[in-house]
């Protein structure tokens, strides 16, 4: 007497499909997590896009939706916010290049002259103000910069005194909330320097200005990169440091904010400003390889 195998079930069916054709199994794994991006970050911003060429009624602030490129327009005619776009931009650029000079000692430390048992400790050390609240980072800093505040305090011997609330303070600030990001991809990348390179630059006679510009720099500059792309685009959305230290200055970030209530279209033009001005960035940095680094 013989017995037939009893017909595979639906699901094992779809699991011998599935074995069968991995591409198909890596395309079913990814359609959620894409299918998010796409509705949740890609839609929004498509939103936010289309919406800059709505209008809002004078009298009731009420969006109205008539197309017209009137909001574009006033982006690149008024002057108030071209100066801030550009001031914006400047500020990002000069909280970048703080963070680079700051960081680089730093990680040079963590990474090629500490004990490595004290490495993972420093890292974490690094790391901790992150975990701190923004607000309460930003506040603090509001307390030191004050006037007859902390800094004032520790500079009068000197005969100085600190910035205030303004501009500088803006920039300072930023530096100290997004450093850890430029620190780490540093530390990575000094970290993964091989020793060999450094002892044959020491062996060709070169000194350590050149062996920092012709085998260190160069090895580490896509970290540096990869480490821009956070600071800069941080410091260019930010609105709320410059709303507590930041004095009378206006920054791209703020200037939404404070348009969103106001007239939305409005605010939609001006938010697609750092939008555009990030995806330069990220393609100018791509060229580096930083990208890969992140």
């Amino acid at each position: 007497m013989t017995t037939t195998a009893p017909a595979a079930g639906p699901v094992r069916r779809l699991a011998g499909t599935l074995h069968r054709r991995p591409r198909l199994q890596l395309s079913l794994l990814l359609s959620a997590p894409l299918a998010w991006l796409a509705l949740a970050y890609l839609g929004s911003l498509t939103v936010l896009f289309l919406s800059a060429f709505w209008t809002t009624d004078s009298f009731t602030s009420n969006v109205v939706k008539i197309w017209n490129t009137d909001n574009f327009t006033a982006l690149f005619t008024t002057d108030v916010y071209r100066q801030v776009a550009l001031r914006s931009i400047g500020v990002a650029l000069a909280v970048t290049a703080l963070c680079v000079l700051i960081a680089f000692p730093i990680a040079f430390y963590t990474a090629r002259i500490a004990n490595p048992k004290r490495r993972p400790l420093l890292v974490v050390a690094i790391l901790t103000p992150l975990w701190a609240s923004y607000l309460v980072k930003a506040y603090a800093w509001r307390l030191i910069l004050a006037q007859g505040g902390l800094l004032d305090w520790a500079l009068k011997p000197l005969g100085l005194e600190g910035p205030g609330y303004g501009l500088t303070a803006t920039v300072l600030v930023l530096t100290y909330l997004w450093l850890p990001y430029m620190i780490l991809p540093i530390h990575a990348g000094l970290e993964q320097l091989p020793d060999s390179l450094l002892d044959a630059s020491a062996d060709l006679g070169a000194r350590t200005g050149r062996t920092f510009r012709s085998v260190v720099l160069p090895m580490i500059l896509p970290s540096i990169a990869a480490g821009s792309v956070f600071t800069f685009s941080l410091s260019l959305g930010d609105y709320i440091a410059v709303q507590i230290v930041g004095g009378k200055t206006q920054l791209i970030g703020n200037l939404i904010y404070s348009n969103i209530t106001l007239d939305l279209p409005l605010a939609a033009a001006l938010g697609t400003v750092p939008v555009v001005v990030i995806v330069l960035y990220l393609l100018a940095v791509r060229r580096t390889g930083a990208l890969s680094s992140l």
